[in-house]
């Protein structure tokens, strides 16, 4: 039997006996969950609705006990607040939000030695550390940008770990982290100067600092390079905070290749204590697509 076909199996079964009349019960159980995946906002909005507050309150109530916003940097000082406040009463640990929107999504690059760039990140950062105070956060991403096709790769790679660190002398004073991305270069973003874990552990290696680790995005990573436990072990020291999407689709677990049942329980037998964002989308829409995330981080999770 297909690991899918079990989900739904599952589900109907728990339909048949009466399971779904609240929204803490649309898990069928509010046990916490083994390992801490952190969901994003809109991700239970039909069970939910779409105030971040309620939202925040079904993660927790069908055993979340984590949660991630990349765009939290761009929330109003209120709203962070009050989404500090509402995670403290309910348990939910502060996942990533990106620290460097601007190189994210613009053409800025840590692969060219430039003052302006320079600064921007900087700034950025200083900006991050003062969000993070307010919902208690300890990792940011951060994105490295373009490849520069003028110059030898050696000197890029010169040129990021001046940036980085650079950026860790921000960071270090206040315990924070900032967690390199690794983004496919085939089907999601051509053309961008970090690319592979290998490369990222290099990185870190030559920074040499606790405040620039690895975010280890196995969605990105089956899509580049696959080898996935091999390569978490081997770059297991340098990294910060795992995230999860399924492929192809980018949906959640059990929808793709990526046999995420085996990938939780390493990363249990290994003693991770980090955060797994669970940055992708829903496979199906509605109640029905909701309820399928949750029973299908429930069977990966049973092994964890």
């Amino acid at each position: 039997m297909r690991r899918r076909e079990f989900i739904q199996m599952a589900a109907c079964a728990s339909a048949a006996a009466g399971i779904g009349a609240s929204a803490r019960a649309a898990d069928g159980e509010s046990r916490k969950f083994a390992l801490p995946y952190a969901p994003h906002f809109g991700m239970f909005r039909e069970h939910a609705g779409d105030d971040p507050v309620a939202q925040l309150e079904f993660m927790a109530s069908v055993g979340f006990t984590a949660f991630e916003d990349n765009g939290m940097a761009g929330r109003s000082v209120e709203e962070q607040q009050r989404i500090a406040k509402a995670m403290e009463r309910l348990g939910l640990r502060m996942g990533v939000f990106v620290a460097n929107f601007g190189t994210a999504f613009g053409k800025k690059s840590f692969s060219r030695r430039d003052p302006a760039m320079l600064e921007s990140f900087l700034s950025d950062l200083r900006s991050s550390v003062e969000v993070a105070k307010r919902v208690n956060a300890k990792w940011m991403t951060i994105v490295l940008g373009d490849l520069d096709p003028r110059q030898e790769m050696g000197f890029q790679t010169a040129n990021a770990i001046e940036m980085l660190r650079r950026g860790a002398e921000v960071f270090e004073p206040h315990g924070l982290v900032m967690v390199m991305e690794a983004l496919n270069p085939w089907r999601d973003h051509p053309g961008m100067f970090l690319s592979k874990i290998p490369q990222a552990y290099e990185l870190c290696r030559a920074v040499d600092s606790p405040a620039v680790k690895i975010l280890f995005d196995l969605y990105h990573q089956q899509v580049t390079e696959g080898n996935l436990i091999p390569n978490i072990d081997a770059a297991w020291d340098e990294i910060g905070y795992f995230q999860i999407g399924d492929n192809p689709g980018r949906n959640e677990p059990t929808t793709g290749e990526v046999n995420y049942r085996n990938i939780f329980a390493h990363l249990k037998r290994k003693g991770y204590t980090g955060i797994l964002g669970m940055e992708h989308g829903n496979s199906k829409p509605g109640r029905e697509g909701e309820r399928a995330v949750i029973d299908a981080y429930r069977w990966c999770d049973e092994l964890a």
